[in-house]
């Protein structure tokens, strides 16, 4: 059947199309120059208008699209439209049944999907939503002609809303999921740790992705939640003893993990350093015991190594003395004496810290001087070389006494052990890795967690960690692991645990304000169970301390203890040397913020709230081999110095000091005012 445009109509409107033709299953519209074919499949709507003489026939296409008809017979264009219409109905309605079983089939395997009573993974949500697309393109009308039919209409809303909102959908499962198990697991959570879980801690724990963040603010219990997890592992079957690894970064804190684990666990499950973790894999892939260096351990023959070094270069090459003066005054700005300064015993102490942290950045990055240099930013390339000529002859050093030891230190013994996973030489046996205190982790370390999963596809990530007590910058951690979890590792669950067990509300209010001023640090919430008061974090001028602990000695109990902490080791109070008798009740403890990592006390004072010497927040004095080598400096003011603050407040229980210097306060004394903080004039 066909319609054509009357020659009167043709030439009034100028069309290119004069014709149309029905087809077995579409339409033809063509002109002296121009010819368009639709098939049905493409067809969204026909429609048919009078004009003021001729017809006009109006053909929707997909996005929007139109073909239209004009200057035919009025009455033709009717019949034409009738028989045109029920001919395309007629091919739809057929066309709806095949829809409908397409449709009824993806839905049938999303519910088999839902119905295993089991966490449902993200990465299964992308195969269900990538399977409805696969559906769609299969399916032989237009999509957004699905709702006109009612075998369709309500299986193809299902479907979009799998599309739309299929990550709500899925967390609504899981959800599900979650309330069945701890209800069948309750006396699980209930004694797999000394109290009962909470729902956040137990939620992480029941988590099934496979790459998980668990963000755990200070005291909401990271450790025990990572001993429940193993245990979680070991109950549901879902791994063997030998098939978990647990990751800590110190000796200590493995030791406590060990300890939690043998009274929780009946299992031969132990907790490892990195360092331990890739001295076993060096043994099994070369059935070799790599010895560690006494540098790595002995802290003063590694000084006594560097120094040195440092002292025989300056005493035996002019070009290095002044090298290393321009270094030290120039760039750190340290005040350096006249003539032989290398035997200057005070700037010894400082140059030993320096030279340390410069020697350990150089080996951690591996490969030759050549590629470190490649690595550097543009603009550092110049200053970089120079100072690497200056620190060359420390670093051989190192490495010829490595050779003399027959030893390895601990970059070294990383850097071996990522070689020879990613060569196929040691065969991963963990499904499962789980790492505490992951803020802390560095590329280096990262590098051989990759590995790992990289060489066993299986394995799952399970990670505890806090980025506002990200503090360790200075030996290469990088906090950007933390924030960019998923980008690093794949992707997978961010969980949080929100309740603390350590300090009251007004701690945890103060705390959480002061470090969430910065942008960059993930919010999270962190709730207390205990109330305190508006004396539970004060301001108080530094030369109260005496009164302060005179005060105390009045009323803390016997079992209380009391952390004294500063931002250097060197600024100890001197009245410390007499507390041992002045107030022998008193459990005194003091500590440098950082040492103060992972520690907690009843009370704490925090020292040296202070700007001018020895000032905290410190001033950012990098070398350029520190800016070079380390992760960027984040754009916000005194970050890590925030952070430092956030750790120093979060130890303590009950109460905390903040001493401060009336003649030149740290800039953090007054944005502590301003969020309420109390100045007192005594104790």
């Amino acid at each position: 059947m066909e319609l054509k445009s009357t020659p009167m109509g043709q030439r009034l409107a100028q069309h290119p199309y004069n014709r149309v033709k029905l087809l077995n299953a579409g339409i033809e519209v063509s002109g002296e120059k121009h010819q368009y074919l639709i098939p049905f499949n493409e067809l969204i709507n026909i429609f048919c208008k009078k004009g003021i003489v001729w017809g006009e026939l109006e053909f929707l296409l997909p996005e929007d699209k139109v073909v239209r008809l004009h200057g035919t017979d009025w009455e033709e264009t009717q019949q034409f439209y009738r028989y045109l219409y029920q001919s395309w109905q007629n091919w739809s309605k057929e066309m709806s049944e095949i829809s409908a079983q397409v449709l009824e089939k993806q839905l049938h395997n999303i519910n088999e999907i839902t119905q295993l009573n089991r966490w449902i993974k993200q990465s299964k949500l992308s195969e269900i939503q990538q399977s409805i697309k696969e559906s769609f393109s299969a399916i032989p009308l237009p999509l957004e002609r699905l709702i006109q039919f009612d075998n369709c209409h309500t299986l193809y809303q299902q479907c979009l809303e799998w599309l739309k909102h299929g990550e709500a959908l899925i967390n609504k499962e899981n959800s599900a999921w979650i309330t069945q198990i701890l209800n069948e697991h309750a006396e699980f959570f209930n004694t797999i740790e000394s109290s009962p879980l909470n729902e956040s801690q137990c939620r992480a724990v029941i988590n099934g992705e496979e790459n998980i963040l668990v963000l755990a603010g200070a005291g909401s219990g990271k450790t025990s939640v990572l001993v429940a997890r193993a245990g979680w592992l070991l109950r549901r079957q879902l791994a063997q003893p030998d098939q978990i690894l647990l990751l800590a970064f110190g000796r200590k804190a493995a030791q406590e993990m060990n300890e939690r684990l043998s009274s929780r666990l009946n299992a031969d499950i132990m907790a490892k350093t990195f360092h331990a973790l890739a001295l076993s894999v060096i043994q099994q892939a070369t059935k070799k015991q790599p010895k560690i260096s006494d540098l790595e351990i002995n802290s003063e023959k590694r000084r006594a190594l560097l120094l040195g070094e440092w002292r025989e270069q300056c005493q035996q090459k002019k070009a290095q003395a002044k090298g290393w003066r321009e270094w030290l005054s120039q760039e750190l700005e340290w005040d350096i004496p006249d003539g032989e300064f290398w035997h200057d015993k005070k700037l010894e102490n400082q140059v030993a810290v320096r030279l340390e942290r410069w020697i350990g950045l150089l080996r951690m990055q591996g490969g030759s001087q050549k590629s470190l240099i490649e690595s550097v930013q543009p603009e550092y390339t110049e200053t970089f070389k120079k100072y690497l000529k200056l620190l060359s002859p420390l670093l051989k050093a190192w490495k010829t006494a490595l050779k003399e030891e027959d030893a390895i230190d601990f970059s070294g013994l990383l850097h071996q052990a990522i070689n020879l996973i990613e060569k196929g030489r040691f065969i991963s046996p963990w499904k499962h890795i789980l790492v505490d205190e992951f803020q802390d982790i560095s590329p280096l370390r990262a590098s051989l967690l990759t590995a790992l999963k990289q060489q066993n596809k299986q394995t799952s990530l399970f990670a505890v960690g806090d980025d506002w007590q990200a503090i360790y910058r200075f030996s290469g951690a990088e906090l950007l692991l933390t924030t960019s979890f998923h980008h690093s590792f794949g992707d997978g669950a961010e969980c949080a645990l929100d309740t603390t067990y350590r300090f009251n509300d007004t701690i945890g209010n103060v705390a959480n304000t002061f470090i969430q001023q910065n942008p960059a640090q993930l919010s999270k919430p962190l709730n207390s169970l205990v109330k305190g008061n508006k004396k539970s974090v004060v301001l108080l001028s530094d030369d109260q301390l005496e009164n302060l602990l005179n005060k105390m000695s009045g009323y803390v109990e016997e079992n209380e203890t009391i952390l004294l902490l500063a931002r250097y080791h060197y600024l100890k109070p001197e009245l410390l040397k007499k507390a041992k008798t002045r107030w022998p009740n008193l459990d005194l403890q003091f500590m440098t913020f950082h040492a103060s990592k992972g520690q907690q006390a009843d009370y704490v004072i925090i020292l040296g709230l202070q700007d001018g010497k020895d000032a905290f927040p410190a001033p950012a004095r990098e070398s350029i081999i520190e800016l070079a080598l380390l992760p960027s400096i984040e754009d916000y003011p005194n970050a890590e110095e925030r952070r430092l603050m956030y750790v120093a407040l979060t130890r303590a229980k009950k109460q905390v000091w903040l001493l401060f210097n009336k003649q030149q306060p740290s800039c953090f004394v007054s944005e502590l005012k301003s969020q309420g903080v109390p100045i007192q004039r005594k104790p």
